[in-house]
């Protein structure tokens, strides 16, 4: 694992459209309807502090705005790197995040982990990175991205390493 504080300055990375991804609005309208995270956490809403990370648009929460807890796991199919953890999303539907091909603003920083997976989502242990400070996840994602044997970041909160959003480049045709 390589311990990041500075960025890469790849001018081919620079130039990719990156594709980010939010949790699902689909996976959340289903945990919405059937009151649970299908973890047997029961969907319950509370007032946000005002700084709560939300993985459903992808933004900080406002005080006061109705919000979740809930588990969620980033991959929906089965692997051995399934992990479920803790994230915060909307208790009702929200726009989501919309497609910009850069990371989202209140998310684009670290401290954080950038873990990386080959295009069978399996891990790469060889690029994982950690971001110890403040510095812009932006380049640093797009030189992961334009390694070979990388086609997905998960960027991850440092301490307790709770999923964001994933990051791949983004494809002709999408």
């Amino acid at each position: 694992m390589t311990v990041m504080t500075t960025t890469t300055n790849d001018q081919k990375a620079r130039g990719t459209t990156l594709h980010v991804a939010a949790i699902d609005p689909r996976r959340l309208d289903a945990v919405r309807a059937s009151g649970e995270d299908g973890h047997g956490n029961r969907l319950e809403s509370f007032a946000a502090g005002g700084d709560e990370p939300l993985r459903c648009c992808l933004r900080s929460a406002e005080a006061g705005e109705p919000i979740s807890l809930i588990s969620y796991a980033p991959f929906d199919h089965p692997s051995v790197w399934t992990e479920v953890g803790p994230v915060y999303v909307h208790t009702g539907r929200c726009d989501g995040y919309p497609p910009t091909g850069t990371l989202p603003p209140d998310l684009a920083h670290g401290p954080a982990v950038l873990r990386t997976y080959r295009a069978d989502d399996t891990m790469n242990y060889e690029h994982n990175t950690v971001v110890t400070d403040e510095t812009d996840l932006d380049p640093l994602v797009r030189g992961l991205l334009a390694r070979p044997g990388v086609a997905t970041v998960h960027v991850r909160t440092l301490r307790p390493q709770c999923f964001l959003y994933a990051v791949s480049q983004e494809s002709p045709g999408r």
